[in-house]
């Protein structure tokens, strides 16, 4: 798969630019085999170069994997000691990383320093916003160590192949606290709009938020919540975390239901977004997104939809308004949260 499609990414990304070095670490071998099959036929100068850790390094050690019969494994590989780059390197060498080596496809291989490839998933991080994880900053590593010996000129391409929300329980967290320090407080407040525990939207001035709503927003309102062929109703954000909770929720109960995203191009025009949630907080006296409303009866937002679900009550309001769902799932609604915003 790598073959056709990784690997064939990465030749038409350079139509017109010669690509010296391909930098990858290797797990299952799956991507080293697919991509460096693909470069050995159509780019040939192209270098491969493979990192592994400096303290478990199977292929730098030049010593064959065993095998049963059928190719897997039969014992770890002797040099394999437990090392920090998740995802990278099992105590054994794979089959498809072996046939790698065994086509001569592989041009170099790199030992990476544990605590240096934790520097560089950081350092990604906080100076050109990439979040990736450890392994991925051990790839960059070996690229580095290439590019100090490479031609001057030379195209390096690396590969980063996560990201590092996998990451939060491992080393390369410690020292960052769960909760957010005084500084990151001051940053958060220094941009209310864009705050998930006030979800206000960018389109909606927060001066606005006080002004009386206009005739046409309410009659929009109005129409929307008391539509009889759509009575399910919910006014969101298209890219809040709560918003697209409650859209989990209805797709799981299989609920056809009318989502008036505010923020969106839609709404954009003359403000009408912004307008139309001044006219909805007049009427709920809540100024967060979501807002649902069920045949003309206002349930709330996320949490009070939540709670109305696993109480039992939404059902009802679904049953008394003839809205089909799937009345056989049963779970908790704040299962649907993502993680960081589940009650603990």
């Amino acid at each position: 798969m790598h073959y056709r499609t990784t690997g064939q990414e990465i030749l038409m990304a350079f139509p017109d630019q010669t690509l010296d070095y391909w930098v990858t670490g290797y797990g299952t071998g799956g991507t080293l085999k697919g991509v460096a099959k693909a470069l050995d036929e159509k780019s040939p100068n192209t270098k491969i170069i493979v990192c592994e850790p400096d303290n478990s390094n199977l292929l730098g050690s030049g010593k064959k994997q065993q095998r049963l019969d059928g190719g897997s494994p039969s014992v770890s590989h002797e040099a394999f000691r437990p090392h920090l780059m998740q995802g990278w390197t099992p105590d054994f060498i794979s089959k498809l990383t072996e046939d790698a080596l065994d086509a001569e496809l592989v041009d170099q291989v790199v030992a990476i320093d544990g605590q240096e490839a934790i520097r560089l998933s950081k350092a990604l991080a906080q100076q050109e916003g990439i979040f990736v994880g450890i392994s991925a900053g051990a790839t960059l590593s070996g690229a580095l160590q290439v590019a100090e010996t490479a031609p001057e000129g030379s195209t390096i391409l690396c590969m980063l192949p996560d990201t590092g929300e996998q990451y939060l329980s491992t080393p390369l967290f410690d020292g960052i606290s769960e909760e957010m320090t005084d500084e990151e407080m001051e940053i958060s407040k220094s941009t209310p709009g864009f705050r998930f525990d006030v979800a206000s939207s960018p389109s909606t001035p927060a001066a606005q938020e006080t002004s009386e709503p206009e005739a046409d927003a309410i009659d929009f309102l109005e129409t929307a919540i008391n539509d009889k062929d759509k009575p399910v109703v919910m006014f969101a954000l298209e890219w809040c975390e709560f918003c697209w909770s409650v859209r989990k929720m209805f797709e799981k109960l299989v609920i056809q239901y009318q989502s008036i995203d505010l923020d969106s191009v839609a709404y954009q025009e003359d403000n009408r977004g912004g307008k139309i949630r001044v006219a909805l907080k007049a009427k709920t006296g809540l100024p967060t997104i979501p807002q649902v409303f069920v045949g003309g009866h206002h349930v709330g937002g996320c949490t009070e939809t939540f709670d109305a679900f696993n109480g039992g009550e939404l059902q009802k309001l679904f049953e008394a308004n003839a809205v089909n769902f799937d009345q056989a799932q049963k779970f908790d609604a704040y299962t649907l949260l993502p993680k960081w915003l589940q009650p603990r």
